[in-house]
């Protein structure tokens, strides 16, 4: 089981890296965190992949003052991705023409939504983006809708202001994904190891049950 947990952390990493790059490389538009991550990536001359990076653990540092705490696959989220956005971009060549352009974005929201539910489905931890939301809402009081919402309204109206590609592509993700990773993600969750002992079961079962 943990050895299938690892593959498939891992493996969605890199695909979620890979997915980046091919958003980019289709030129219609960035999901908000990506738009962000692009308009940094070009006011510093930093490569998209080493913002991604960056960002990440900026953004862990925020979960201090929410009381959330880093998984491992939150640690390896924080790097891998940009990692991968990177070889992405070097193995993947621009494309010009229209048809292709969607081609490969419809490309790119499908490997996204397959790498959210390998990384998630691992039940190693969210992601720091995704920590961040919930440990808002959790903190807060609002809801995870409203607190991801108005996170990602702000970091889409600086990433635009800073140079990010925002286009049918940002309307496309926002739509799709969702709807995506909620049928994906049953197929791809690691089931809890069942409890040995009656001690354990209430150990293993009842926060699950609560979550």
């Amino acid at each position: 089981m943990m050895t299938r947990r690892l593959l498939q952390l891992f493996t969605g990493l890199a695909m979620y890296g890979i997915s980046l790059a091919m958003f980019i490389r289709a030129g219609l538009g960035l999901d908000p965190w990506d738009v962000f991550h692009q308009g940094l990536a070009n006011r510093t001359g930093l490569s998209i992949g080493g913002v991604v990076i960056i960002v990440s653990f900026l953004v862990l540092l925020l979960w201090i003052p929410l009381r959330q705490w880093p998984g491992f696959g939150t640690l390896c989220n924080a790097v891998l991705v940009g990692v991968f956005a990177d070889v992405g971009l070097a193995l993947i060549p621009a494309v010009s023409q229209i048809a292709g352009q969607f081609a490969l974005l419809g490309g790119a929201i499908v490997l996204n939504g397959i790498a959210s539910a390998c990384y998630i489905g691992a039940r190693f931890g969210p992601g720091a983006r995704d920590g961040l939301m919930t440990g808002l809402a959790r903190r807060t009081g609002w809801s995870v809708r409203l607190s991801r919402t108005l996170i990602e309204v702000c970091v889409l109206a600086i990433g635009w202001l800073l140079g990010g590609s925002v286009g049918v592509g940002t309307v496309a993700y926002a739509l799709a994904i969702g709807p995506l990773v909620h049928v994906l993600l049953p197929r791809f969750m690691v089931p809890v190891s069942p409890p040995k002992t009656a001690g354990e079961a209430t150990a293993v079962i009842a926060p699950e049950h609560c979550a």
